[in-house]
Parts: structure tokens; C-alpha cells; sequence
């Protein structure tokens, strides 16, 4: 837009009601994580109010819409970690949509600062994994206002059509395995087995017909069978009345240079061929380590129902649709989940910090049917479940990757990363689950956000500047780790000028490198070795002109000797 087109703009926008959900106005206020939960909030709105574009203002008045001019600059501005403010809200934002910014001047010679935010068009917008709407002039968590989300999914996914509840009309109940139905029946009493009608229930589930039982259990609809049916109970050639979807889970095993070894394929039906696949999984035994201080009982790599959770999530939100299959990869000491979607929540931090369950699901009757099989725990609250048992397990929490857009990657790691940093780690047990997640990430070297780094620096649990953060001294002296502590913090500089002058006492002399090799591994892990480079140049210098050291020669001839005075 030219200067004449952005000022008919902006006094279009003036004109609106000072509640228009898709139109923000602002003096001054510029500060970054604000201005990215802003586009998320607008994008929303514009899409729940039809509007192509959702509009964020600087240099007006809010309340009267007067124009007052404004000192922000954004072009000038710094994200965190000091990056260029439009990279960095454009990197936050998932899905990425289209915003435009503009800067001009008003004819009374005004500055003005206009964002112009694409509507979200394919899934609500979130910004640093949280999603956000206005409710009137207020900014507020989607997940906070049901009936506006379910609106937007419905606006931006188009009118809810459930795969997963279609009738097979070729279909009939003698496509259904017989052993899977009396196992569904067992899993649905198992279900229901805190109900006060507990005897009497168990009692009828097994002198219903089989038409009666999957109607009771919402498997089938009027006695017909649906595609949930031929998924979680049909014979392995009962398929073809799903087609083109496919309808397979592959169990892949990779050695340690990411070579396949072996692999098989399974097919419906999935309430059995579940376990039929981890019986292929090996979970072995994890014993106690040498000091018995970790693990006071021997346990398994992998917590069964975690295991279960993943995999019976992964058949859940498939996009069944799309044709490719769920995946298990087994390689070392951890499994990696792969299915074909959408993540709905849009972050695991989403899920940790809502109050209520996720309420959109993919497949909602496929869903609903493994609530009621005992396939999955009540809609909604498994993940945040499984994060909580591996917490509770001192093993890493499951590790989410929504990098690749339809797709949902998640890896189990059966194994301790590191016993003494994750005995730190989980030794504070009062800590919420959104901090331990944020140390599980440091745990991994993953890097964290600043809302992170500053939650966990104020409890003192982290040191050092980002990316390179590690435990602290209050976490380390709690759990009788010093020694752990002070290699990931480096070693005193006063024992650094020891061992270089007992080096040069020792053979009278030393070349750089010499220098660079007694000192680099002595080192914080922190550092990178151009920081640690840095660190022995300043020692070097400083004894250099403290007299202590003297240096002959240049370049790579250069070497070090003891001063007469040293």
C-alpha cells in the first residue's frame, strides 16, 4: 500500500467500534512476546469474524481512536536474543501466516505503525506455542473460551465431516474378529468398572449380541459398521472397505548407524495387534546403578501404559485420509511415534497449562470408541498423564517434535541421559510440570525459550547465558552432585594458572597448543571452543602482564616460559 492508500486505512480503522475484535490500537506499547500473542489473538479474530486481515496500530489512542503519533520502530527493534523483531515473531508463529508491517506519517505529520495480519486459514494461530483470541477489547487463551474455538476450528478446517464415523456400507459384522469382540468386551467392563452398577453391567455385557455390545459401546451405529469398527475390530482382509485409506501400523527396527534390521507390518485388528507389536519392542531392565542412590528398584526402559498412550494416540489423531501409515522406529534406547496430522493442541505446552481437556479431536468417534474399549485414557489427558509417569520414573519426558507441518513425531527415550543431572532434576519435587519440562529440555540441549530461561533462573535452578545454560549450584548442593556441577560450570581460574605454571616449571617451556590441550577438556562443557579459546588467551595475557609468564617468538613458533620473577 502507498502513503494515501495506508492513510484511507487508517481512518477506516479509526472509524470501527472500539470493541472490534480483528482491529487493536496502540500508543506506544512494543514489547515483543505482547506484540506476538497480538498477531495470534487478531489472526483468530479476523478468521472467526471473516475478515481476510486483522489490523495491530501504533500511534493511536485506544478508547477515542485519536491519532497521537508513536515512538515505536519496528524496523529498529530487537526480539529476544536480540534478533530482528520480524524474524523472530514470524519464527514463533506456527502456522506461519502472512503479516505485513508499514510505517508512515499522517498529514499532520504523525508517525503511524500498522501491522496487517493474514486471518488464520488453516488452524488457529499460536505464537510461542499458545494460542490466543480477543473476547472484545481483551486479549485472552483460546482454551479459555470453548465455544470460540470450537467456532474456529469449524472456520478455518471448514464443517466437521468425522472420517472415522462413516458406515461401510459393504461392510457387515462378519468382517469383525470374534476374539477382538470378546476382547472389547472385557476392555469395556475393565472400563467400567467403578460404576455403581459395576455387577450388573459386567453381567449384561456378556449376554448382549454382538450387534447389541458395539452399538452400547459406540463401535457401530444402528447395528451398521463404521470405519472405527474395521480399525479397532476387523479382520486383517476386511480393509478393502476402507481403501484408498490405509489402515497399518509398521514396527521398525534401526541399528546405531540408522540402518533398517528388521521390520514388520500390522494390520486391524488394532485393539490386539497393539500388544502383538510392543511384544517386539525390547524393554529391558534397567538395575541399580553402583552408588543404589537413583534407582532403589530395578524398572524397565519403558513404562507400558506411557508406550500404550503414545501408540493408541498416534491411531486416534491419524489423518486416515492421507493415505501413509502410523510408524514405530525402535533404534538404541529409545522409540520414535510418527503419524499423519495435525498436533490440535499446537504445543505440549498447550496441553500442560490448560485446565480443561482439549475438546476437537480428529477422529471423535474413533476416539470416543477407544475411551470406551479402554484404549485410551479419558479424552484429552493423556499426554500431560504420560509426562507426569516419566517424571515420576526419573526418565527423560517424551520429546515432541510438530517441526514438520502434518505430521507428529514423538520419541520415548528409555534410558537415563545423565543419572547425576537427572537425580537434580527431579529432586525438586514441588516444581510445576512446565519447569520440568523446561529442565528436561536443558537436560537434552534443547534450546528454551526466554519466559523459560527466566522462570527457571528465578527459582536459581539454571546458570550461564543462553543457549548455553546449565544446573545450578542450589539444585547441585540439594542433591549431593557438586562434582557433576562443577564440571558443567569449569573449573576455578586460580587452578587454571596453577596447572599452566607447574606445565612450564615441569618442561620449561610450552608451546600454545600444549597450553590449549592441558586446559580445553579442564573446561566448562558450556563454553564452545572458541569461547574456551578466549578464555586461555585472556589467562595468558593477564600472567603475561601481571610478570609472571614471558612469550618468545610469534605465530605458531610462539612459546611460554616462567618469568625469572614467576
Amino acid at each position: 500500500m502507498n502513503v494515501e492508500q495506508l492513510r484511507a486505512k487508517l481512518a477506516e480503522l479509526c472509524a470501527l467500534p472500539t470493541e472490534t475484535e480483528w482491529a487493536e490500537f496502540k500508543h506506544n506499547n512494543d514489547e515483543p512476546k505482547m506484540i506476538g500473542e497480538y498477531l495470534s489473538a487478531i489472526s483468530n479474530a479476523a478468521a472467526l469474524e471473516g475478515q481476510p486481515f486483522g489490523y495491530i496500530v501504533w500511534g493511536i489512542q485506544d478508547g477515542t481512536h485519536n491519532v497521537v503519533g508513536t515512538t515505536f520502530k519496528p524496523r529498529q527493534k530487537k526480539g529476544q536474543g536480540n534478533e530482528d523483531l520480524e524474524p523472530w515473531l514470524n519464527n514463533l508463529l506456527a502456522p506461519r501466516i502472512d503479516f505485513r508491517i508499514f510505517e508512515f506519517q499522517t498529514e499532520n505529520g504523525k508517525d503511524v505503525v500498522l501491522f496487517e495480519i493474514q486471518a488464520a486459514n488453516t488452524a488457529p494461530v499460536a505464537f510461542s506455542g499458545r494460542r490466543f483470541v480477543r473476547v472484545g477489547s481483551h486479549k485472552k487463551p483460546l482454551g479459555e473460551h470453548p465455544e470460540k474455538e470450537r467456532r474456529l476450528w469449524e472456520t478455518v478446517s471448514g464443517p466437521a465431516v468425522d472420517w472415522s464415523a462413516d458406515v461401510c456400507e459393504s461392510a457387515s459384522l462378519d468382517d469383525l474378529d470374534p476374539e477382538a469382540i470378546t476382547l472389547a468386551r472385557t476392555e469395556y467392563a475393565n472400563k467400567h468398572a467403578n460404576d455403581p452398577r459395576k455387577e450388573q453391567l459386567v453381567k449384561e455385557v456378556w449376554e448382549w449380541d454382538d450387534e447389541t455390545f458395539l452399538n452400547k459401546a459406540k463401535v457401530c451405529i444402528g447395528g451398521k459398521v463404521t470405519r472405527t469398527a474395521i480399525l479397532l475390530l476387523g479382520k486383517p482382509e476386511s480393509t478393502h472397505h476402507l481403501s484408498p485409506s490405509v489402515a497399518q501400523i509398521t514396527w521398525i527396527l534401526k541399528d546405531n548407524d540408522g540402518l533398517e534390521v528388521d521390520y514388520q507390518h500390522f494390520e486391524p485388528p488394532f485393539l490386539s495387534a497393539v500388544d502383538d507389536l510392543f511384544a517386539k519392542v525390547r524393554n529391558l531392565t534397567v538395575r541399580h546403578l553402583p552408588d543404589g542412590t537413583l534407582f532403589p528398584v530395578e524398572v524397565s526402559q519403558y513404562d507400558p501404559w506411557v508406550l500404550r498412550e503414545t501408540l493408541h494416540n498416534c491411531i486416534a489423531h491419524q489423518d486416515y485420509t492421507c493415505g501413509g501409515r502410523i510408524n514405530v522406529v525402535e533404534q538404541g534406547d529409545s522409540l520414535l511415534f510418527t503419524n499423519l496430522g495435525k498436533f490440535i493442541p499446537g504445543s505440549v505446552e498447550e496441553v500442560i497449562t490448560r485446565d480443561a481437556p482439549q475438546e476437537f479431536y480428529a477422529n471423535p468417534f474413533l476416539a470416543r470408541a477407544m475411551v470406551n474399549l479402554n484404549m485410551i485414557d479419558t479424552i484429552g489427558s493423556g499426554i500431560k498423564r504420560a509426562f507426569t509417569l516419566q517424571r515420576r520414573r526419573n526418565f527423560p519426558l517424551p520429546t515432541y517434535d510438530l517441526s514438520e507441518e502434518g505430521r507428529v513425531q514423538v520419541r520415548v527415550i528409555g534410558r537415563i541421559l545423565d543419572a547425576n543431572y537427572t537425580r537434580m532434576l527431579m529432586a525438586q519435587t514441588e516444581l510445576s510440570l512446565m519447569d520440568v519440562v523446561a529442565l528436561d529440555k536443558v537436560q537434552k540441549q534443547v534450546a528454551i525459550t526466554d519466559e523459560e530461561a527466566k522462570s527457571l533462573r528465578s527459582k536459581n535452578l539454571i546458570e550461564g547465558r543462553r543457549p548455553n545454560v546449565h544446573v545450578s549450584a542450589d539444585v547441585a548442593k540439594a542433591t549431593d552432585t557438586m562434582v557433576d556441577y562443577l564440571k558443567k560450570r569449569g573449573i576455578d581460574k586460580d587452578y587454571c594458572v596453577k596447572m599452566v605454571k607447574d606445565l612450564l616449571q615441569q618442561q620449561g617451556q610450552a608451546k600454545r597448543a600444549e597450553i590449549d590441550s592441558l586446559l580445553k577438556e579442564k573446561l566448562s562443557d558450556a563454553l564452545n571452543e572458541q569461547q574456551k579459546k578466549d578464555f586461555i588467551t585472556n589467562l595468558l595475557q593477564k600472567l603475561r602482564r601481571d610478570g609472571e609468564i614471558e612469550v618468545y617468538g610469534k605465530g605458531q613458533a610462539a612459546y611460554w616460559e616462567l618469568s625469572n620473577d614467576g
